[in-house]
């Protein structure tokens, strides 16, 4: 796999069972490039162990004054000059191939799972988790790729050296191949306790990411209400923990470096005095004792690869667990058995007719505007999700079906082209108005209309206000993220006419106009109305300008649907749905039922 050839058609079904788990199917399925990396490594490698051979004989040719061995010395020391330059090239090339598409393709994993979960996946995991997996733990996971491929040539490199050491000066090939291994595994020990420390490091650096991101999210409301400083004290107090866990951190791969700095040099303090020990005897030749002398010394650099691997692999670890469960996130889906099944043959158009939940009775006619009043606004934002075809918990009830065929049955794109949910909070991208519009849609509804419907009047007048020129087309005007330069409303109104300009055939909103006032409220119920006719539109709202416009009210109560009318009838009818839109308490509740009946 190239660079070019990104992005992965398919980036395939990872094994998030664990994080261990989930490095091994990365490095499995970049075997290509591993072994690419392993082939340019050993050229890399044995090119520089060949180094000491060439100087070895350099050195005894001149002692024995023969010019056609230091000629030869000498062609020899270039080619694996050569070998040399080509490898480290390639290896580096292709070391950061393998990282750049291994953190690709974790970034393609991540990008397809908040696709397919949508606003459910923050109310499973945090926001923040969500960004630092997306960014620092994705890179730290592509810097173990990159080292692996490293690391593999390294290890092999000091096995050949070894082995050619033992075959051309036995007597110190041997102190070499046995201090090898040792100076490799002496490090082990200290792992344990230096991977605990990283994993405290990531874990303390991840939460305050997180709050960091809860905190700019909210900062609008913090500034209100004087909470400003409070949460910046506690980020402050969070930075101050990772500081002093990566102190901690630190130290622990500190000493690690110096066990590695200080034990082959030991190594090569015993391979000298040895040699010069075998050389004084007459046992070795001034050549060979350089020679191995040079080796020895130049095993030094592939052995730091040990010690870069180890430290790889304890931050990317945390990292890749905390990646797998992410991915490990499903979309739920009802018990099988519960709901009717999906067809299937292939569909003649797309889906149409009532919308209905077997769990709680709620029907909502094909083509029709139905208002839902509940008494519970979570379990409202629960019921909507429900109807668009993904719950944000595994539960035992029935799938919600859609003219008879069950969303949980359809495939995940077909079930959102059929129904839309936009929910109580919104979230706009950053890019022009005209950006934030561009969505799939049947083509059917202008982008004037849409924003028409949802009275955006005055939010494209300031963002004509906003623009570079200060009288250019609002719709070219760029929007920062999550649309905090705009206020509740506004955004609220802006994401509404998202949702009307992508018109599905089902389109159900959750509280879309909690945040404007009255006047606005009943221009926008009507425009929605309007816009929306002869599609199927569920409103979850208590607003009685909303109600009012609504052809069905749908009244439920303890999760099961109490009552159904208009909304006048149900006020006059329904003690209960009265006292959820007026927002009456139960002695409130009492006073009037005791005033009507006196008047009767």
């Amino acid at each position: 796999m190239q660079i070019r050839d990104l992005p992965y058609p398919d980036p395939g079904e990872p094994d998030v069972r664990s994080g261990t788990r989930f490095l091994y199917w990365l490095g499995r399925n970049q075997l290509g490039g591993q072994l690419k990396a392993l082939g340019w490594g050993l050229l890399h490698q044995c090119g520089i162990a060949g180094l000491p051979l060439t100087v070895g004989l350099a050195v005894q040719a001149a002692i024995d004054r023969s010019g056609n061995r230091l000629a030869l010395a000498a062609a020899l020391n270039v080619l694996l000059g050569v070998a040399i330059a080509v490898g480290e090239t390639m290896l580096h090339r292709t070391a950061v191939t393998n990282w750049i598409t291994a953190a690709a393709r974790v970034q393609q994993l991540l990008a397809r799972k908040a696709a397919e979960l949508g606003s459910v996946l923050t109310r499973q995991v945090a926001a923040g988790e969500v960004v630092a997996v997306s960014t620092g733990d994705v890179e730290k996971i592509g810097w173990f790729v990159e080292a692996l491929s490293r690391f593999a040539a390294a290890a092999a490199a000091l096995v050949i050296i070894c082995v050619g050491l033992l075959v051309y000066q036995p007597a110190l090939g041997v102190v070499v191949a046995i201090g090898v291994p040792v100076l490799a595994l002496a490090v082990l020990p200290l792992l344990p306790r230096a991977t605990q420390r990283a994993d405290i490091q990531r874990e303390k650096a991840g939460r305050a990411t997180e709050l960091a991101s809860d905190t700019v999210a909210g900062l609008r409301v913090l500034r209100g209400i004087g909470g400003e400083e409070l949460f910046l004290g506690r980020y402050r107090e969070a930075s101050q923990e990772v500081r002093r866990a990566a102190v901690r951190s630190a130290r622990m791969w500190s000493l690690i470096s110096a066990v590695q700095v200080l034990l082959p040099g030991l190594l090569l303090i015993t391979v000298v005095l040895y040699g010069a020990h075998l050389a004084l005897q007459g046992r070795i030749a001034v050549g060979e004792l350089v020679t191995v002398y040079s080796a020895v010394t130049l095993m030094l650099y592939p052995l730091q690869h040990f010690e870069e691997i180890a430290m790889a692999y304890s931050f990317s670890r945390p990292s890749a667990k905390r990646a797998a469960r992410v991915l490990a996130l499903r979309r739920v889906t009802g018990p099988a058995g519960t709901a009717a099944p999906a067809p299937s043959g292939p569909q003649s158009g797309p889906l149409s007719g009532d919308l209905y939940d077997p769990a709680t009775g709620l029907l909502a006619p094909d083509g029709r505007f139905t208002a839902v009043v509940c008494g519970d606004p979570d379990a409202a934002g629960r019921l909507a999700d429900r109807l668009g075809g993904h719950p944000a918990e595994p539960d035992e009830l029935p799938s919600v079906l859609l003219g008879g065929v069950a969303l949980d049955g359809l495939a995940l794109d077909g079930a959102r082209t059929a129904v839309l949910v936009q929910d109580k909070d919104p979230v706009l991208l950053s890019g022009t108005l005209r950006e934030l519009l561009d969505v799939p849609s049947s083509g059917h509804v202008e982008a004037a209309d849409a924003l028409s419907a949802a009275h955006c009047d005055d939010v494209l007048d300031a963002l004509a206000q906003a623009s570079v020129d200060g009288g250019g087309d609002p719709m070219d005007t760029r929007i920062t993220e999550r649309g905090r330069s705009l206020s509740g409303g506004q955004r609220q109104r802006l994401a509404l006419a998202r949702s009307l300009m992508a018109d599905p055939q089902v389109l159900v909103l959750d509280e879309p106009t909690s945040a404007v006032d009255s006047h606005t409220e009943a221009r926008v119920a009507n425009g929605v109305k309007r816009l929306r006719t002869g599609r199927t539109t569920v409103v979850f709202t208590s607003s009685p300008l909303l109600l009012d416009v609504a052809e069905r009210v749908v009244f439920v109560h303890e999760g099961a649907v109490a009552s159904v009318g208009v909304h006048r009838e149900l006020m006059h009818g329904d003690q209960r749905y009265r006292a959820v839109v007026t927002r009456e308490t139960d002695e409130q509740e009492t006073k009037t039922r005791e005033k009507v009946e006196e008047s009767a």
